[in-house]
């Protein structure tokens, strides 16, 4: 017995560590490819077949993807970081969009998250049913309410257009709502006791009890709304207003090295944000019940 369940450990590493191998490889690629020259990705990537071909006269169809640089060179960070201000100027569209939305929506989903769970009064939990069937709709089917809405308080080709609805999505309040249900109410119960308001409660008691939430919660919609292309492609008109994943999007063939490290560090914070945050994510999800 022993052995068998040696046996099925190691089958179950070595698998697992095939999709990990798997799915890491777009990333390693893209960051050794990000240390190389512009001549070198030329040759990599440049027309298909230009610089290899198998038969005279025919070219290769196959690019030539390789993982380690001729020469190291820091020369598409140079060209993103200063000789192409547009990357750093939309880098920080897409923070003046993403942060506001983080704050705004986690402080709105608390607050509804506890009155949704441990406040009781009538029509609670009908009133969460209608909440959570809005977030069940996908984004195309709320584009153009929220276009005609926006349109009607005059904040179109303006960050607003995108922020207001963001804080005031239904995912969070679903996520810490199912967290807050596992906290016993008697806690609750003896802070009344010691003449404990509801805000109090709120802020000495919940929050300090559902930090992993909080954390996943913000690591969710980072990654979320950091991603995000549809929202300012329809709301913003000015390209100078427009998130970094928008210009990730339109970077053309002749711009392949600059696509390489743009992309890395557009990835950076979401990996940092991550990495800081791991052990309270990887609880917060635990014990949200969104797994199930």
């Amino acid at each position: 017995m022993p052995f068998v369940k040696v046996l099925q450990k190691s089958t179950l590493t070595f698998f697992m560590g095939v999709i990990a191998i798997i799915l890491l490889f777009p990333i390693v690629i893209t960051f050794t490819n990000s240390l190389m020259t512009e001549k070198e990705i030329h040759i990599n990537y440049g027309p298909i077949g230009q610089m290899n071909e198998v038969i005279p006269g025919r070219a290769n169809p196959f690019v030539n993807l390789k993982l380690l640089p001729d020469k190291v060179s820091f020369e598409q960070y140079g060209k993103v970081l200063i000789d192409n201000p547009k990357y750093l100027m939309m880098f920080w569209n897409s923070v003046f969009l993403v942060v506001p939305i983080i704050a705004g929506q986690t402080i709105v989903a608390a607050l509804a998250a506890y009155a949704l769970s441990k406040l009781k009064f009538r029509g609670r939990d009908p009133l969460f049913l209608v909440y959570v069937l809005t977030m069940l709709m996908p984004f195309q089917v709320t584009l153009v309410p929220n276009y005609i809405m926006a349109d009607q308080l005059g904040i179109l080709n303006s960050s607003n257009a995108i922020i207001l609805p963001g804080i005031f999505a239904a995912f969070g309040v679903f996520m810490l709502r199912q967290f807050m249900l596992d906290i016993p109410y008697a806690y609750i119960e003896a802070a009344k006791m010691d003449g404990a308001g509801h805000l109090r409660i709120f802020i000495k008691i919940i929050i300090p009890m559902i930090k992993p939430g909080l954390a996943a919660l913000v690591i969710l919609l980072f990654v979320d709304y950091w991603n995000m292309v549809e929202q300012p492609l329809v709301f913003l008109d000015d390209p100078f207003k427009q998130p970094l994943s928008v210009f990730l999007s339109s970077i053309n063939k002749q711009e392949r090295g600059i696509g390489f490290a743009a992309s890395m560090l557009y990835m950076s914070p979401m990996v940092l944000l991550f990495l800081y945050a791991e052990s309270y994510f990887i609880e917060g999800i635990q014990l949200s019940g969104i797994k199930g």
